[in-house]
């Protein structure tokens, strides 16, 4: 579900599937009737299970810094579907989108993709057209069957690896890290972050396969207190308005990545850009003590309760959840409960949402409730003095917003 991309599709006469069809096949043959727009781009391929939408935020800051513009490609949608392509930071217009849809019905794709491959091959054409010095590329879920592992990318960067999606995935670290090192090109560096033993060892041995260089947070490359430090590169980050810990990993991750694209770094435009890089939804102060976090699966959990005890020490918060039920929710929930004061589930409307009654009989904490409607009353009264943290769904925080 992509919004407002039916739209498009409907007054272009379009059709695509909105199931998840893992492989590649129909995107290599959907992109040779457009003439292949990716094989000029510059890109920067990530795929990871999180950390992939701020490590992106970071690299766009920081180029930006240098002079340098950017499109990226992005999942899933914040506001509508023009927000999932960016050109220097804004979503693509309403008049691109046509420009993009007009080349694709004249190559006849209807009928012939899913809805996420229409969408990759609608950025690819869009990036072709507006020629952006570089491309940030996220990939969908997973790597290598993605419909974004079609490039030869300058670099390929995996920030986190952790148990999701396991129904496409699998349901072990390995097997999902066998998919994550799919985006890994023959003799093209790989950057990635403090990955699991388990999973490190796929990585490394898909490095040696394809003769790629391999990178990896604490061995080659860190930021710790303030500090960026590479081989051959050092700086001060004195400022970041993206907190928490796991933030330092994505901005040096980032920072490792742009060095090994062979782009021209210094040190003031890397700290400067690192300080103003921001992402919707990731840990956001929404109003007085309210914030949203799109915190969907353990891992990320945990990365938010590290941050509300990093910010807020201390201090207990009250959480508003609202999840899909495909996610892991039990787990998910036990990592908050150490700095919780209390839940509260909410049912949100999208055809995967888990209802409130699912998600309070999955939460082991005493002080929990249900709710039916999640409007101001909930969000934007202080109860108790206590912060309010939003989280659990990047749908259900886009609904809210919107």
């Amino acid at each position: 579900m992509i919004p407002k991309f039916d739209e498009y599709k409907d007054r272009f006469d379009i059709e695509s599937d909105d199931e998840i069809k893992p492989g590649l096949d129909s995107i290599r043959a959907a992109l040779r009737k457009v003439g292949n727009p990716e094989n000029g781009l510059r890109v920067i391929h990530v795929a990871g299970t999180n950390g992939k939408g701020s490590t992106i935020a970071f690299m766009e800051s920081i180029l930006k810094e240098h002079g340098f513009s950017t499109g990226v490609f992005s999942s899933p949608a914040l506001v509508d579907v023009h927000d999932q392509i960016r050109i220097n930071g804004k979503p693509i217009t309403r008049e691109e989108m046509d420009k993009t849809f007009k080349a694709m019905k004249k190559a006849d794709l209807s009928g012939t993709l899913t809805d996420f491959e229409l969408l990759t091959v609608a950025a690819f054409l869009t990036f072709e057209r507006l020629s952006p010095d570089f491309v940030l590329l996220e990939c969908g879920m997973g790597g290598s069957l993605d419909s974004t592992n079609v490039v030869i990318p300058l670099v390929s960067v995996i920030p986190s690896i952790a148990l999701d999606h396991v129904g496409f995935l699998g349901d072990s670290l390995k097997e999902i890290a066998g998919h994550k090192a799919g985006i890994i090109k023959e003799d093209t560096p790989v950057v990635v972050g403090p990955l699991p033993n388990e999973a490190m060892e796929v990585i490394r041995l898909k490095a040696l396969e394809t003769k790629s260089e391999l990178l990896s947070y604490r061995y080659d490359f860190e930021l710790l207190h303030g500090e960026f430090i590479g081989e051959s590169f050092r700086v001060s980050i004195k400022e970041r308005r993206m907190k928490g810990p796991h933030q330092a990993v994505n901005a040096a991750v980032a920072i490792e990545a742009l060095l090994q694209a062979k782009i021209s770094l210094n040190e003031e435009s890397v700290a400067k850009g690192i300080a103003t890089a921001s992402l919707p939804y990731r840990f956001q102060e929404i109003a007085d003590g309210v914030f949203i976090d799109g915190a969907h699966n353990p891992a990320a959990a945990k990365m938010l309760a590290e941050t509300i005890k990093s910010e807020f020490p201390g201090e207990k918060v009250d959480f508003v959840i609202g999840m899909l039920k495909t996610k892991d929710i039990k787990r998910t929930l036990d990592e908050l409960i150490p700095v919780a004061a209390s839940f509260t589930f909410v049912t949100f409307p999208h055809p995967q949402a888990a209802t409130a009654e699912e998600l309070i009989s999955s939460c082991q904490y005493s002080r929990k409730k249900v709710t039916k409607q999640l409007d101001d009353t909930i969000i934007l009264s202080k109860r108790n003095g206590r912060k309010i943290i939003v989280a659990g769904s990047l749908y259900l925080i886009s609904g809210l917003l919107n």
